[in-house]
């Protein structure tokens, strides 16, 4: 792992897994979306069950999405490692677009289950408001200042102090009394769903993870890319 911390390395062992990644993703989008309309009604809830295909791996890829753009702030602020600060940049734009879509699509689903579009109190819809408005952050905070090792430096300590909501957003609906219900899949008894709802929102929760893997990557590849280029013109204007 620490091998591939040098970009030529990286760029070298990642180019044959993005293309890959990419069909893996597309494949597993395609059979979990088959299998989230092929499953019943849900005796309670009827149709709008099949939001939690969208909400839940949305929800949960996003928070592992934060995860990694904090221990990439963590290497790139203690070690300057340029790859690893390029790695917390790539992670901002897909884990707010996760994040965001979890909160649009917990609306949707809320409505008919909560009888409200928003709950200004619940301690889960907060902490994941808070998530994604600290992605908004990081991004805004990178294009705010000019000089590109500055906004590094300071988005990469925005990056670790974020990481302080990650528990709360995990374990809000145990701390404290919120509409969510308990954790349904990471339980020491086993999974609270049948079959017929746990395979389709697993597929759903693997397809939105290589989805990210393959965004990642991809975007890492590019922002190395990018930035030798523009080492490249900066060596040659300086001979110049």
């Amino acid at each position: 792992m620490f091998g591939l911390a040098n970009p030529e390395r990286f760029m070298r062992f990642t180019r044959r897994l993005v293309i890959p990644l990419w069909i893996a993703a597309a494949a597993l989008l395609a059979v979990g979306t088959w299998l989230a309309f092929a499953a019943p009604e849900d005796y309670q809830q009827g149709d709008s069950v099949r939001i939690m295909f969208v909400h839940v791996p949305a929800a949960s890829v996003g928070l592992g999405i934060y995860a990694a753009l904090g221990v990439s702030s963590f290497f790139a602020l203690v070690f300057r490692h340029p790859l690893a600060d390029a790695a917390a940049r790539a992670a901002a734009l897909p884990g707010a677009v996760y994040t965001g879509l979890a909160l649009v699509t917990g609306a949707v689903w809320g409505k008919p289950m909560w009888g409200a579009w928003w709950v200004w109190g619940d301690a889960r819809l907060m902490s994941v408001l808070v998530l994604f408005l600290i992605y908004l952050g990081y991004m805004a905070l990178r294009a705010a200042i000019e000089d590109e090792a500055r906004a590094a430096r300071a988005a990469a300590v925005l990056g670790l102090v974020g990481l302080i909501n990650l528990p709360i957003v995990r374990f809000s609906v145990d701390w404290w009394n919120t509409l969510h219900q308990p954790a349904s899949l990471l339980r020491a008894d086993g999974p609270a769903m049948t079959g017929t709802f746990l395979w389709p929102l697993l597929t759903m929760i693997a397809a939105y993870a290589v989805l990210f893997l393959a965004v990642w990557l991809t975007a890492i590849r590019t922002e190395v890319t990018r930035r030798r280029v523009v080492a490249l013109r900066a060596r040659a204007a300086w001979r110049a």
